[in-house]
């Protein structure tokens, strides 16, 4: 078939063009990035983590998708456009808490004294929470402010702006700490219960395990339930608890064995920190994100009432991906305010440094730096506010929309960062500190580029977050084909299977031929951004395609294939970026006009830059799908491992400290001082 858009043929798919049941890797149990072959042969318990995996995503549709249908070769621009608008009310309770939040940051935060002593004071912690900053999502009949998600967003990009810790303080207690779980899960006696409490206390989500990361069906964290069954006992170690330092609140998910009376699997529970058997054994350090309050959490025969059990047995895992399918905006807010810093810093110094008769942002080599971090910054913009909107109005499935934005905003804030040291050259590596005791205005532009790196690893790496939006960008292929390939289908089970896929293919590839990008006239509505979405609605039909061809290629072996898959989901990432792009803008000109404000040109103009950029971008996704190095990069990466190429690694020295790659786990009482750290209550 003869792609439209450039005239490039694409690969034609085999005979067999049905997916398979494994044509797209679970969300957080798939295969680790450093698989090696698509031909490896299916380690054991990887069925297992995959089953885990399968029975912890929603698997319904019940809502539209804006990102589902962008895979599915749709543009619906109707699904954003016109963007759910806020609440008048609700915006100026928004706009009043952020005056309240800008004034007390400027008054009593320090970012610099965070910086310095790698902790948030507590006269600052407890500053915000006499704000209601950590209430911002609780529902004002349990004390909080009930926020909307925008202005929840803009209240993480003010604080982080001040110091990142701060965002991550905040955002680990509201996005996935106890307030959300409860909120979404929990019962009304729990709600009641402990909603009030994260006022004012807080909170913090355990998870990880120093052996278990992306791959819970592992999880050794117990949770046995007493012969009466009014209690559980847990017992296991958490890594990476962020905010378990301080926290007065734990959800610890934590495997049930199955038993009589009990389904058991991992479930989720509330937790008091202060509990007997609960050890904060080391406080970790960071390259970025110095005052993250983060740490290793033993667990030694905790009793917890049953009661805090949050939902049944089983669903923890559930629980925590639905909490993140809107906590995840989280991130994107820290990314977008990370880029909107780093242009203000950039325009100012570029205008102020003068190389060879002029400003150096004069000079195309430092312009083109300028634009791209202009044109970004929008684009994050407008992708947060085009998901939070949607969050909001809680009419759409944003599970893709979510997931897109974290993957596309912590990957970009990170190239915006690294960009802005190299336009401040020399004084970019140099720290704050130093260059304010050498006379000159003190820019941490080094700092930021150690703290957003952070955010390619957070709450689910780039990795893994490609992993998940391929396996959900294709569920709809699973749906109707998958049995046709599953071992453990029988003959009447593929059977049925593929009369479906017979149906549902023949109406949806010739779907995918043409479509309203290809009229000169498609999109009229959006004015000179009109050809840009010309160019989305052709690329998602195109994407469509060679998705399909791949699945039609590889079928079960797709599994293995994480770089086209990884592909695929940036492809995506750049198409929702532009559709977000270009509806923020048209909704500023409709503002503007209401308001009377003159940034709607402005911010035209930025999109059509934006677009102009993610266009290149986004043609050379589509060539290396099928014209790459994956092939020969696996067979390097296998040899490697094998230890073929250690010769490459002599004459140089290891620096590490001695110690096991993974430390030990062993339930059992602790050793170690308790490094918990209490916050005392502000005195009256």
């Amino acid at each position: 078939m003869t792609d439209l858009d450039s005239g490039r043929t694409e690969p034609t798919p085999s005979s067999d063009p049905t997916p398979s049941t494994a044509a797209a890797p679970s969300p957080e149990t798939s295969p680790s990035p450093d698989t090696i072959s698509p031909s490896t042969p299916t380690p054991s318990g990887a069925e297992q983590a995959r089953q885990v995996a399968e029975e912890a995503r929603e698997s319904r549709w019940d809502r539209p998708s804006f990102g589902r249908e962008l895979f599915l070769g749709h543009l619906r621009l109707d699904l954003i456009d016109p963007l759910p608008p806020v609440d008048p009310e609700e915006s100026r309770r928004g706009e009043e808490f952020l005056a309240r939040l800008r004034e007390f940051c400027e008054a009593e935060a320090d970012g610099r004294l965070i910086e310095r002593e790698s902790r948030i004071p507590d006269e600052l912690i407890n500053g915000l929470k006499d704000l209601g900053a950590f209430g911002m999502k609780i529902p004002r009949e349990y004390g909080g402010l009930g926020l909307p998600a925008v202005y929840y967003h803009r209240a993480l990009m003010l604080v982080s702006t001040v110091h990142p810790s701060i965002g991550a303080l905040l955002s680990a207690h509201q996005s996935i700490g106890v307030p959300q779980p409860v909120k979404l899960f929990g019962n009304d006696e729990q709600r009641k219960l402990f909603l009030p409490r994260c006022v004012r206390e807080i909170t913090a989500f355990l998870l990880t395990e120093p052996d278990v990361g992306s791959d819970p069906a592992r999880l050794a964290t117990t949770a046995v339930p007493s012969d009466d069954g009014q209690t559980y006992v847990l017992d296991g170690v958490k890594l990476w608890t962020t905010n378990g330092v301080l926290a007065d609140l734990l959800v610890v998910m934590a495997r049930v064995p199955r038993s009589e009376g009990h389904r058991g699997g991992i479930t989720a529970f509330v937790v008091e920190a202060r509990s007997p058997g609960i050890t904060v054994e080391n406080r970790n350090a960071f390259m970025g994100l110095r005052g993250i309050e983060n740490g290793v959490t033993r667990l030694h025969q905790v009793e917890v009432p049953a009661a805090n059990r949050i939902g049944r047995e089983g669903e923890g895992l559930k629980i925590a991906l639905t909490t993140l399918n809107t906590g995840r905006l989280a991130l994107p807010a820290v990314c977008a305010a990370a880029a909107k810093w780093s242009l203000k810093i950039a325009r100012e110094w570029s205008n102020a440094r003068e190389q060879w008769g002029g400003p150096i942002g004069g000079h195309e080599a430092v312009a083109g730096k300028l634009a791209y971090i202009a044109s970004t910054a929008f684009a994050l913009e407008a992708v947060l506010e085009v998901s939070g909107r949607l969050a909001d109005a809680d009419r759409h499935d944003i599970r893709i929309e979510a997931a897109l934005a974290k993957l596309y905003g912590s990957e970009q804030a990170w190239l915006i960062a690294d960009e802005l040291v190299q336009i401040r050259g020399g004084r970019g590596f140099e720290t704050a500190e130093s260059l304010a005791a050498r006379g000159e205005r003190g820019v941490p532009a080094e700092q930021v580029l150690r703290d957003v790196r952070i955010n390619r690893i957070f709450e689910g790496s780039s990795e893994i977050m490609r992993l998940l939006i391929a396996r959900e960008a294709v569920d709809a292929h699973l749906s109707v084909a998958g049995e046709i390939v599953d071992p453990k289908a029988d003959t009447s089970q593929k059977a049925r299977a593929a009369a479906r896929a017979g149906g549902f293919y023949a109406r949806w590839l010739p779907g995918l031929v043409v479509g309203e990008g290809l009229s000169p006239t498609g999109f009229a509505a959006y004015g000179p951004l009109a050809e840009h979405l010309r160019f989305v609605e052709r690329a998602a039909r195109r994407l469509a395609r060679n998705t399909f061809y791949g699945m039609a290629r590889w079928r079960a072996g797709l599994e293995y294939r994480q770089l086209f898959l990884g592909r695929i989901v940036d492809i995506g990432a750049e198409l929702y970026a532009m559709s977000a792009a270009c509806v923020y803008a048209k909704t500023l000109r409709a503002e503007s006009s209401e308001k009377g404000d003159t940034e709607a040109a402005g911010a035209a103009e930025l999109a059509d830059n934006f677009c102009r950029q993610s266009r290149l971008r986004v043609e050379e996704l589509f060539g290396r799908l099928w014209n790459n190095t994956d092939d020969h990069d696996r067979q390097i990466a296998k040899q490697l491992l094998a230890n073929r190429y250690t010769w490459l690694e002599r004459g140089i020295l290891d620096p590490s400290i001695d110690g096991p790659w993974i430390a030990d786990a062993t339930p059992g009482p602790s050793t170690r001082e308790d490094q918990r750290r209490i916050v005392p209550p502000t005195e009256v």
